[in-house]
């Protein structure tokens, strides 16, 4: 297996990798949940924009792979707080365009700190 921290991302906020590749019949990439944070460690109060940056870095992980959104087999998305449901749904068919990963949507307490309202982990193979 190959862990790996993209320099595009910021770095890990405890114990785990951003992304782990397992080799197999298939090459498959599992990320860890992502959030929305910028690559200086900040993190933006607004949850769309969280939302909006968690896909980023989603996309900059796959990149770093060598992948694509394409390639993306399975989304499980966190969402602890109100956030416009409506706008949320139009960013993520946005972002996804034509491609239709499985996908899982929690409603949590909370995540690792109160100000992280967007955490998203991605499953990958090619």
């Amino acid at each position: 297996m190959k862990y790996q921290n993209p320099e595009t991302v910021h770095a890990p906020l405890g114990a785990y990798s951003h992304q782990i590749e397992v080799m197999a019949p298939r090459r498959w990439l599992v990320l860890s949940g992502q959030i929305g944070m910028r690559p200086d460690g900040s993190l933006p109060n607004d949850p769309l924009e969280q939302f909006e940056l968690a896909l980023d870095n989603i996309r900059k992980n796959l990149q770093a792979a060598g992948m694509e959104i394409e390639n993306l087999v399975k989304l499980t998305f966190y969402l602890a707080g109100d956030m416009d449901t409506a706008r949320r749904r139009g960013i993520s068919a946005e972002w996804l365009g034509n491609h239709k990963p499985c996908s899982t949507l929690i409603y949590v307490a909370g995540l690792a700190t109160p100000d992280i309202k967007v955490e998203i982990d991605a499953w990958a193979c090619e």
